[in-house]
Protein backbone atom coordinates (compact mmCIF):
# COMPACT_ATOMS: atom_id res chain seq x y z
CA UNK A 1 0.00 0.00 0.00
CA UNK A 2 1.07 3.10 -0.87
CA UNK A 3 0.58 6.32 1.58
CA UNK A 4 0.45 9.51 -0.02
CA UNK A 5 2.58 12.76 2.09
CA UNK A 6 3.05 16.13 2.50
CA UNK A 7 5.69 17.73 3.99
CA UNK A 8 5.03 21.45 5.73
CA UNK A 9 8.46 23.52 6.01
CA UNK A 10 10.60 21.55 3.44
CA UNK A 11 12.65 24.11 2.38
CA UNK A 12 14.20 23.82 6.29
CA UNK A 13 16.95 21.88 7.28
CA UNK A 14 15.01 19.03 8.99
CA UNK A 15 12.32 19.56 5.59
CA UNK A 16 14.95 18.50 2.84
CA UNK A 17 16.50 15.56 5.21
CA UNK A 18 12.83 14.45 5.41
CA UNK A 19 12.60 14.48 1.41
CA UNK A 20 15.66 12.84 1.15
CA UNK A 21 14.37 9.85 3.35
CA UNK A 22 11.15 10.15 1.88
CA UNK A 23 12.50 9.76 -1.71
CA UNK A 24 13.82 6.38 0.01
CA UNK A 25 10.77 4.54 1.42
CA UNK A 26 8.84 2.26 -0.86
CA UNK A 27 5.76 3.01 0.44
CA UNK A 28 5.26 6.31 0.32
CA UNK A 29 4.43 8.69 -2.27
CA UNK A 30 5.41 12.71 -1.83
CA UNK A 31 2.30 14.93 -3.59
CA UNK A 32 2.79 17.97 -1.68
CA UNK A 33 6.05 20.11 -0.30
CA UNK A 34 5.43 23.86 1.54
CA UNK A 35 7.45 27.08 2.49
CA UNK A 36 6.70 30.17 3.45
CA UNK A 37 9.20 32.69 1.57
CA UNK A 38 10.54 30.35 -0.91
CA UNK A 39 6.73 30.11 -2.48
CA UNK A 40 7.17 29.62 -5.95
CA UNK A 41 10.73 27.45 -6.25
CA UNK A 42 11.26 24.41 -6.82
CA UNK A 43 13.12 22.42 -4.39
CA UNK A 44 15.69 21.72 -6.89
CA UNK A 45 16.44 25.82 -6.42
CA UNK A 46 16.48 25.58 -2.61
CA UNK A 47 18.28 22.22 -2.16
CA UNK A 48 20.11 21.85 -5.31
CA UNK A 49 19.33 20.00 -8.64
CA UNK A 50 20.25 16.24 -7.33
CA UNK A 51 17.27 15.88 -5.08
CA UNK A 52 14.47 13.84 -6.08
CA UNK A 53 12.28 15.49 -6.28
CA UNK A 54 13.96 18.61 -7.76
CA UNK A 55 11.31 19.60 -10.12
CA UNK A 56 8.69 20.00 -6.96
CA UNK A 57 7.41 23.45 -6.24
CA UNK A 58 6.73 24.87 -2.87
CA UNK A 59 3.39 26.16 -2.19
CA UNK A 60 1.99 28.28 0.95
CA UNK A 61 1.75 26.27 4.15
CA UNK A 62 -2.13 26.32 4.05
CA UNK A 63 -4.23 23.51 5.94
CA UNK A 64 -6.53 23.37 2.67
CA UNK A 65 -3.47 22.23 0.52
CA UNK A 66 -2.21 19.60 3.53
CA UNK A 67 -5.58 18.19 3.82
CA UNK A 68 -6.41 14.64 2.85
CA UNK A 69 -3.02 13.06 2.26
CA UNK A 70 -2.12 10.21 4.66
CA UNK A 71 0.87 11.55 6.34
CA UNK A 72 1.42 15.17 7.05
CA UNK A 73 5.38 15.72 8.32
CA UNK A 74 5.15 19.26 10.20
CA UNK A 75 8.84 20.71 9.65
CA UNK A 76 8.41 24.26 10.92
CA UNK A 77 9.07 26.59 13.45
CA UNK A 78 8.24 26.16 17.43
CA UNK A 79 4.91 26.86 17.79
CA UNK A 80 3.66 27.44 14.07
CA UNK A 81 3.02 23.25 14.36
CA UNK A 82 0.13 24.28 16.56
CA UNK A 83 -1.59 26.88 14.81
CA UNK A 84 -1.54 24.59 11.71
CA UNK A 85 -2.75 21.53 13.98
CA UNK A 86 -5.77 23.31 14.83
CA UNK A 87 -7.00 22.95 11.06
CA UNK A 88 -6.24 19.17 10.36
CA UNK A 89 -8.33 17.31 12.13
CA UNK A 90 -9.38 13.77 11.56
CA UNK A 91 -7.57 10.82 10.14
CA UNK A 92 -4.68 12.31 8.30
CA UNK A 93 -0.93 11.02 10.78
CA UNK A 94 0.40 14.35 12.27
CA UNK A 95 4.22 14.21 12.61
CA UNK A 96 5.57 17.39 14.28
CA UNK A 97 9.23 17.78 14.28
CA UNK A 98 9.21 20.95 16.31
CA UNK A 99 9.23 20.68 20.16
CA UNK A 100 5.17 22.14 19.80
CA UNK A 101 3.62 18.83 21.46
CA UNK A 102 6.86 17.36 23.27
CA UNK A 103 6.60 18.49 27.03
CA UNK A 104 4.00 17.80 29.13
CA UNK A 105 4.39 20.13 31.63
CA UNK A 106 2.65 23.14 30.87
CA UNK A 107 4.76 25.34 33.04
CA UNK A 108 7.77 24.31 31.47
CA UNK A 109 6.51 25.05 27.88
CA UNK A 110 5.43 28.60 29.35
CA UNK A 111 8.84 29.08 30.70
CA UNK A 112 11.26 28.02 27.93
CA UNK A 113 8.83 28.80 25.24
CA UNK A 114 6.84 31.87 26.07
CA UNK A 115 4.21 30.79 23.90
CA UNK A 116 0.77 29.69 24.26
CA UNK A 117 0.46 25.95 25.12
CA UNK A 118 -0.77 23.67 22.48
CA UNK A 119 -1.20 19.93 24.35
CA UNK A 120 0.93 16.90 24.19
CA UNK A 121 1.33 14.45 21.70
CA UNK A 122 2.24 10.90 21.65
CA UNK A 123 6.28 10.65 21.92
CA UNK A 124 8.07 9.50 18.73
CA UNK A 125 11.11 8.11 20.71
CA UNK A 126 10.29 4.01 20.47
CA UNK A 127 13.20 3.11 22.33
CA UNK A 128 12.70 5.18 25.47
CA UNK A 129 12.55 3.44 28.75
CA UNK A 130 9.66 3.76 31.04
CA UNK A 131 11.03 2.20 34.34
CA UNK A 132 8.48 -0.20 35.71
CA UNK A 133 6.29 -0.70 32.30
CA UNK A 134 6.59 -3.90 30.14
CA UNK A 135 7.00 -2.06 26.88
CA UNK A 136 8.91 0.86 25.70
CA UNK A 137 7.18 4.40 23.80
CA UNK A 138 6.51 2.25 20.68
CA UNK A 139 3.74 0.70 22.34
CA UNK A 140 1.54 3.90 22.95
CA UNK A 141 2.95 4.95 19.15
CA UNK A 142 1.34 2.23 16.84
CA UNK A 143 -2.37 3.54 18.64
CA UNK A 144 -1.89 6.98 17.79
CA UNK A 145 -2.49 9.50 14.47
CA UNK A 146 -0.09 12.33 16.57
CA UNK A 147 3.21 12.16 17.06
CA UNK A 148 5.69 14.41 18.26
CA UNK A 149 9.54 13.88 17.26
CA UNK A 150 11.92 13.83 20.72
CA UNK A 151 14.55 17.03 19.61
CA UNK A 152 18.26 16.10 18.40
CA UNK A 153 20.20 16.51 21.50
CA UNK A 154 17.47 15.16 23.72
CA UNK A 155 17.87 12.14 21.66
CA UNK A 156 21.39 11.37 22.09
CA UNK A 157 21.61 12.30 25.82
CA UNK A 158 18.21 10.01 27.01
CA UNK A 159 19.47 7.51 24.82
CA UNK A 160 23.00 7.51 26.21
CA UNK A 161 21.71 7.00 29.74
CA UNK A 162 18.22 6.10 30.43
CA UNK A 163 19.27 2.35 30.75
CA UNK A 164 21.61 3.26 33.60
CA UNK A 165 18.84 5.47 35.43
CA UNK A 166 16.40 2.64 34.66
CA UNK A 167 18.20 0.17 36.34
CA UNK A 168 18.83 2.54 39.53
CA UNK A 169 22.84 2.40 38.69
CA UNK A 170 23.38 5.98 38.91
CA UNK A 171 22.25 9.34 40.79
CA UNK A 172 19.18 10.96 39.54
CA UNK A 173 20.70 14.38 40.69
CA UNK A 174 23.99 14.61 39.54
CA UNK A 175 23.89 14.72 35.42
CA UNK A 176 26.07 16.54 33.36
CA UNK A 177 25.96 16.30 29.29
CA UNK A 178 27.89 18.66 26.85
CA UNK A 179 27.26 18.04 23.11
CA UNK A 180 29.21 18.66 20.21
CA UNK A 181 26.87 19.98 18.04
CA UNK A 182 26.73 20.27 14.21
CA UNK A 183 26.07 23.32 12.62
CA UNK A 184 22.71 22.05 10.90
CA UNK A 185 21.09 21.48 14.41
CA UNK A 186 21.07 25.48 14.72
CA UNK A 187 18.64 25.41 11.88
CA UNK A 188 18.86 26.35 8.38
CA UNK A 189 19.48 29.92 8.73
CA UNK A 190 22.12 29.64 11.73
CA UNK A 191 23.71 26.99 9.30
CA UNK A 192 23.99 29.32 6.80
CA UNK A 193 25.33 32.37 8.79
CA UNK A 194 27.89 30.10 10.82
CA UNK A 195 29.89 28.15 7.69
CA UNK A 196 32.29 31.08 8.61
CA UNK A 197 33.49 28.03 11.65
CA UNK A 198 34.70 26.24 8.79
CA UNK A 199 38.08 27.31 7.68
CA UNK A 200 39.62 28.33 11.65
CA UNK A 201 37.56 24.94 12.83
CA UNK A 202 36.38 27.12 15.38
CA UNK A 203 33.64 26.02 18.35
CA UNK A 204 31.31 27.58 21.05
CA UNK A 205 29.25 27.13 23.44
CA UNK A 206 25.52 28.53 23.33
CA UNK A 207 22.51 28.56 25.39
CA UNK A 208 24.77 27.83 28.64
CA UNK A 209 23.40 27.50 31.59
CA UNK A 210 20.26 26.01 31.70
CA UNK A 211 18.46 27.68 29.36
CA UNK A 212 18.67 25.62 26.51
CA UNK A 213 15.17 24.62 25.80
CA UNK A 214 15.92 21.28 25.54
CA UNK A 215 16.33 21.02 28.93
CA UNK A 216 13.13 20.12 30.14
CA UNK A 217 12.45 17.67 27.81
CA UNK A 218 15.94 15.75 28.33
CA UNK A 219 14.66 16.04 32.51
CA UNK A 220 11.19 14.36 31.38
CA UNK A 221 12.46 11.47 29.30
CA UNK A 222 15.14 10.75 31.97
CA UNK A 223 12.62 11.04 34.77
CA UNK A 224 9.86 8.51 33.16
CA UNK A 225 13.20 5.86 33.07
CA UNK A 226 14.38 6.78 36.56
CA UNK A 227 10.86 6.55 38.06
CA UNK A 228 11.89 9.88 39.96
CA UNK A 229 12.75 13.25 39.02
CA UNK A 230 16.32 13.74 37.69
CA UNK A 231 18.12 16.82 37.03
CA UNK A 232 20.26 17.28 34.47
CA UNK A 233 22.94 20.03 33.58
CA UNK A 234 23.43 20.29 29.45
CA UNK A 235 25.66 22.58 27.71
CA UNK A 236 25.51 22.24 24.05
CA UNK A 237 28.54 22.98 21.64
CA UNK A 238 28.34 24.40 18.34
CA UNK A 239 30.66 23.18 15.78
CA UNK A 240 32.03 23.36 12.36
CA UNK A 241 30.47 20.40 11.47
CA UNK A 242 27.77 20.06 8.76
CA UNK A 243 26.04 17.39 10.96
CA UNK A 244 26.25 15.17 13.84
CA UNK A 245 26.11 15.23 17.39
CA UNK A 246 28.56 13.81 19.53
CA UNK A 247 27.15 13.66 23.47
CA UNK A 248 29.05 13.15 26.49
CA UNK A 249 27.15 12.58 29.36
CA UNK A 250 28.38 11.65 33.17
CA UNK A 251 26.75 10.69 36.07
CA UNK A 252 27.54 9.57 39.59
CA UNK A 253 27.16 5.94 40.76
CA UNK A 254 25.49 4.18 42.93
CA UNK A 255 27.38 1.86 45.61
CA UNK A 256 27.97 -1.35 44.00
CA UNK A 257 27.85 -0.10 40.22
CA UNK A 258 30.37 -1.03 38.33
CA UNK A 259 30.94 -1.22 34.70
CA UNK A 260 29.68 -4.80 34.25
CA UNK A 261 26.48 -4.14 35.39
CA UNK A 262 26.08 -1.21 33.50
CA UNK A 263 27.15 -3.08 30.32
CA UNK A 264 24.93 -5.76 31.92
CA UNK A 265 21.71 -2.84 31.79
CA UNK A 266 22.30 -1.04 28.17
CA UNK A 267 22.48 -4.82 26.86
CA UNK A 268 19.10 -5.38 28.40
CA UNK A 269 17.62 -2.49 27.68
CA UNK A 270 18.86 -2.36 23.93
CA UNK A 271 18.93 -6.07 23.14
CA UNK A 272 17.08 -6.35 19.50
CA UNK A 273 16.97 -2.38 18.94
CA UNK A 274 18.16 -2.02 15.12
CA UNK A 275 18.69 1.43 15.66
CA UNK A 276 21.25 1.80 19.04
CA UNK A 277 24.33 -0.08 18.63
CA UNK A 278 26.00 -0.58 22.80
CA UNK A 279 29.97 -1.21 21.15
CA UNK A 280 32.39 -3.38 22.94
CA UNK A 281 34.17 -2.25 26.11
CA UNK A 282 37.08 -0.13 25.16
CA UNK A 283 35.19 1.59 21.98
CA UNK A 284 33.53 4.76 22.09
CA UNK A 285 32.20 6.12 18.90
CA UNK A 286 32.57 9.20 16.43
CA UNK A 287 29.96 11.15 14.52
CA UNK A 288 31.35 9.76 11.54
CA UNK A 289 30.03 6.47 12.60
CA UNK A 290 26.69 8.01 12.05
CA UNK A 291 26.52 10.84 9.32
CA UNK A 292 23.55 9.94 7.17
CA UNK A 293 22.03 6.60 8.80
CA UNK A 294 19.29 6.35 11.84
CA UNK A 295 21.81 4.71 14.69
CA UNK A 296 22.66 6.28 17.68
CA UNK A 297 26.35 4.72 18.75
CA UNK A 298 27.05 4.33 22.33
CA UNK A 299 30.28 3.96 24.57
CA UNK A 300 30.81 2.82 27.76
CA UNK A 301 33.53 3.77 30.10
CA UNK A 302 33.54 4.15 34.05
CA UNK A 303 35.68 7.32 36.02
CA UNK A 304 36.86 5.20 39.15
CA UNK A 305 38.59 8.10 40.34
CA UNK A 306 35.90 10.20 39.89
CA UNK A 307 32.86 7.73 40.49
CA UNK A 308 31.08 8.34 37.63
CA UNK A 309 29.75 6.83 34.40
CA UNK A 310 30.83 8.09 31.17
CA UNK A 311 28.76 7.64 27.92
CA UNK A 312 29.47 8.71 24.48
CA UNK A 313 26.30 8.75 21.97
CA UNK A 314 26.92 9.96 18.62
CA UNK A 315 23.52 10.38 16.21
CA UNK A 316 23.50 11.91 13.20
CA UNK A 317 21.44 15.20 14.24
CA UNK A 318 18.93 15.49 11.04
CA UNK A 319 18.48 11.59 10.43
CA UNK A 320 17.99 9.98 14.41
CA UNK A 321 17.94 13.06 15.53
CA UNK A 322 14.54 14.44 13.41
CA UNK A 323 13.64 13.13 9.96
CA UNK A 324 14.80 9.57 10.81
CA UNK A 325 12.86 9.45 13.89
CA UNK A 326 10.00 10.61 12.40
CA UNK A 327 10.27 8.31 9.19
CA UNK A 328 10.50 5.34 12.39
CA UNK A 329 7.97 6.22 14.29
CA UNK A 330 5.33 7.05 11.05
CA UNK A 331 6.46 3.18 10.15
CA UNK A 332 5.21 2.05 13.56
CA UNK A 333 1.76 4.37 13.14
CA UNK A 334 1.15 2.89 10.09
CA UNK A 335 1.92 -0.63 10.73
CA UNK A 336 4.85 -0.92 8.52
CA UNK A 337 8.27 -2.43 9.46
CA UNK A 338 9.95 0.12 11.66
CA UNK A 339 12.91 -0.25 9.56
CA UNK A 340 11.04 0.19 6.36
CA UNK A 341 12.89 2.97 3.94
CA UNK A 342 15.46 3.54 6.82
CA UNK A 343 18.16 0.39 5.86
CA UNK A 344 20.09 1.95 2.91
CA UNK A 345 20.07 5.75 3.43
CA UNK A 346 23.30 6.84 3.92
CA UNK A 347 25.00 9.91 2.14
CA UNK A 348 26.30 9.59 -0.97
CA UNK A 349 29.93 9.48 -1.08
Amino acid sequence: MTFTVAVAGASGNAGSELLRLIAKHPELELKTVTASTMVGQTVGQVHGVDSDFADMVFVETDAQLLAGHDVVFLALPHAKSAELAKQLEGATLLIDCAADFRLESEADWLEFYKSPFAGTWTYGMPELLIQGGADKQRSLIKSTNRIAVPGCNVTAITLGLAPALSADLVEADDIVSVLTVGTSGAGRGATENLYELEPTGSANAYQVGGIHRHTPEIEQNLSKSAGKSVQASFTPVLSSLERGILAVNTAKLKPGADLAKIRAAFDSAYRGEFFIEVLPEGGFPSTVDTIGNNKAVIGLAIDESANRLVTICAIDNLVKGTAGAAIQSMNIALGLPEQTGLTQIGLKK
